[in-house]
Formats: structure tokens, C-alpha cells, sequence
């Protein structure tokens, strides 16, 4: 198949959600022709072709996107089998959803006048009505269109916000039936082993300028404070008082550095907390780690979850209201489960428990690389080919 992708950021420092774009397309690259579209980008990989699209206006970002729609469907209305979109756009066959859809976050659980003042403000906001509309044309009930979520959590707050993307059609040769919605997870390219840690852990500190001694707890988010950074900074701060060589790598967006530094300094461990910057190569923080440590307020998978169990790093994470990926794991068994992220006293009471019951620790890291070889970036990039060839057979 001849296949258009559409992602702005095409790099793998992005987020989540570049990352699984790039995953898939080097999945995708050995057995058809992929072409990438995106404004931005960092990646080479054999026998994809790369084309930069204009980014003329970055702000307002809402402009931008429209910008981005209009350039990827002048450049990709001909010529291919199958566009598949990581983007809010109104045009392809195949929509990739990554986080939670506008009009859920807007509207979920609101009645009566809260309902009718939300949408005043949204008729208001030139932003929020492009974002709107995009979404609305996006999940529109085309034929043959497949919308592809990245957790179970995701698709239930999708089916609530749009219905119709639950929708069944039978496909031509009349076999069965299929749904316009599936669900492929993200997935992992190597599940690490039990072996000893400590050599490959104290060259990785080394590389990141960490302290070669200690508990490194590790933070992965691009935003600090809806990934719940400031929650795990308190927890920190009552965690020294029993681990006094415990410290905090923070790896994500610098720009947000400068208020969470303060925060930490405020509480006393300002000294204790180290903040990376964007990483290209994240093996070398989970290598780095002694565990992760998630107390997001949202995300619709959460990648770096994974990612750690796949190196053996116990987890401590939101639950399922919070977190998908949350959904999948049994508390206990294959990670820790936090009820109230924003308690650092509970984030603390957690991690404690990680670092101290040597029966827990050993627990979390066996079932979480069992949960992760379960969940491989191959497996993912052939239920993207089956999907892809279902929905060519349609047209």
C-alpha cells in the first residue's frame, strides 16, 4: 500500500504521541511505501519518504492547526491508498486519537445551565469552535473511515462524546461485521531481563550527570503539572526524612523548569531534584531509575509506564479514572495504583513500599515485564496493516 501519515511533530522527544506515530511507521515501512507529512522533523528510517510542511504561524496554535489540515489535504487528496492521521484534521481514512476528544473535556458530566453557559463559551472562543468543528469533521460518519484509540479508557470517553464512531459496517465479502473503532495500545521493541542492573544503572547515571549512589525515583512528562509533578515533589520532601539519599530525575518539557524548581527549593529539596530536559534515547533514564513514579491527572495511555516495566523498573501510577493504561494492571501485581495522585502523602506511602519490601519490588518488576511482553510495537504494527487492508477492501 501507498501510505500517507500525518503528524506535526514527527520527532521522538514529541510526547506519547509522536512516539507511537514513529513506532507504527517503522512497523508499517518494511512491507508498504510510507510517506510522512509534518512540520516538524527529527527521524530517519529505511524506505520512508519525509515531506516538511509549512509552519509558517506556531501561535496561536489553534491557527496553526488549521494551517496544518489545509497543507496535508492539498498534498495527500491523491495518490494514496490509505491517509492515516495523528492529527485533528478533517480529512483520512484512518484517525489516530491520542488524548481525551475537545468536546468530552469540555462537556462530560455537565447538566442544565453549567451545560448552557459551557457552551456559550465555547461559541465565544474562536479556538475552541476550530477545535470543534475539526473534531466534529474529523469523526464524521464517513464509509470505510476506522478511528483507531490507544487505550479501552480512551474509547469509552470517545463513545460518549461521539457515538457514531461505534458504529458497525460489514465488510464486502460479507464475512463479518466490524466496528469503525479499535483499540491498538502502544507497545514495547525490547523486554529486558532480571539480570543485574547495577553496571548498566551506574553508566547511565553517569551519561546524565546523576548521582552514581542512591535511589533515583524517575518523573517522565512534557507537563509537569497535569503529569503531577508538583504532587511527587511534596512526596519527596517526606520521603527524606527515612531515605536521606533519595533523589528526583525529571525528564520533559525545560521550559516548564524554572516554577517546579522554586516549588522544590521552597520544601527543602531543591538540591535533591535533577531536572534532564527532553532525552532522545529514554533508555538511559529507566536505566538510570530505581522506579517511576506516574501521579498523572491525565493521560490517555501513559507510554512511559510501559516503557519502564519493559526495563524492569517498578511503577507506582494514577489509577484507571486518571490513567489509561491503569485499566490493564492489577494493583500489587504489576504496579502500584495511586487513588489520589494529588496526596503526596499517598504517592509517599507508595514508593516507601517499593523501596523497603524487597517481596513487593521483586513482584512489581516480574509481572510488570510480563505485562510488557504482551504489549510489542510489532503486534501493534500488524493490527495497523490488518486494519489499513480492511479498510482498502471497503473502498
Amino acid at each position: 500500500m501507498r501510505i500517507a501519515v500525518l503528524s506535526r511533530n514527527f520527532v521522538a522527544t514529541g510526547g506519547g504521541a509522536e512516539r507511537y506515530a514513529i513506532a507504527i511507521v517503522e512497523q508499517l515501512a518494511a512491507r508498504n511505501e510510507v510517506h510522512v507529512y509534518a512540520q516538524n522533523i527529527d527521524h530517519a528510517f529505511p524506505g520512508v519518504t519525509y515531506h516538511r510542511l509549512p509552519a509558517r504561524l506556531q501561535r496561536p496554535r489553534w491557527v496553526n492547526q488549521l494551517l496544518f489540515a489545509w497543507c496535508s489535504w492539498r498534498a495527500t487528496r491523491h495518490g494514496f491508498d490509505i491517509v492515516h492521521s495523528h492529527e485533528n484534521v478533517w480529512h483520512g481514512n484512518v484517525q489516530t486519537v491520542h488524548v481525551l476528544p475537545v468536546k468530552y473535556s469540555l462537556l462530560a458530566g455537565r447538566q442544565g445551565i453549567r451545560r448552557t453557559l459551557q457552551w456559550l463559551r465555547i461559541c465565544t472562543s474562536p479556538r475552541l469552535l476550530t477545535y470543534m468543528w475539526l473534531e466534529y469533521k474529523r469523526f464524521a460518519c464517513v464509509p470505510g473511515r476506522r478511528i483507531v484509540v490507544t487505550s479501552s479508557a480512551l474509547g469509552e470517553a470517545m463513545q460518549q462524546a461521539y457515538p457514531q464512531t461505534t458504529q458497525q459496517f460489514q465488510l464486502p465479502d460479507a464475512s463479518h461485521a466490524i466496528s469503525a473503532m479499535a483499540v491498538i495500545t502502544p507497545g514495547v521493541d525490547v523486554v529486558e531481563g532480571t539480570d543485574d542492573r547495577k553496571p548498566a544503572q551506574r553508566s547511565a547515571r553517569s551519561r546524565l550527570g546523576l548521582p552514581s549512589e542512591g535511589t533515583c525515583l524517575l518523573f517522565v512528562g512534557n507537563d509537569f503539572r497535569k503529569k503531577g509533578l508538583p504532587a511527587l515533589i511534596g512526596a519527596l520532601a517526606q520521603l527524606t526524612k527515612t531515605a536521606p539519599d533519595i533523589f528526583l530525575a525529571v525528564v520533559g518539557n525545560p521550559a516548564q523548569r524554572g516554577a517546579m524548581q522554586v516549588f522544590a527549593e521552597e520544601l527543602g529539596v531543591g538540591q535533591r531534584v535533577y531536572f534532564l530536559g527532553s532525552l532522545a534515547k529514554m533508555e538511559w533514564a529507566y536505566s538510570a531509575a530505581d522506579c517511576l513514579v506516574h501521579p498523572t491527572l491525565q493521560d490517555a495511555y501513559a507510554m512511559v509506564v510501559l516503557e519502564a516495566m519493559a526495563h524492569a523498573v517498578p511503577v507506582v501510577v494514577s489509577a484507571a479514572r486518571y490513567c489509561g493504561i491503569a485499566a490493564d494492571l492489577q494493583d500489587g501485581q504489576e504496579a502500584m495504583l495511586l487513588e489520589h495522585p494529588r496526596d503526596a502523602g499517598q504517592i509517599a506511602r507508595a514508593v516507601d513500599t517499593v523501596l523497603t519490601q524487597p517481596a513487593v519490588q521483586a513482584r512489581l518488576v516480574s509481572g510488570g515485564l510480563a505485562f510488557a511482553q504482551r504489549h510489542s510495537w510489532e503486534e501493534s504494527g500488524m493490527a495497523h496493516q490488518k486494519l489499513f487492508e480492511e479498510v482498502l477492501a471497503c473502498r
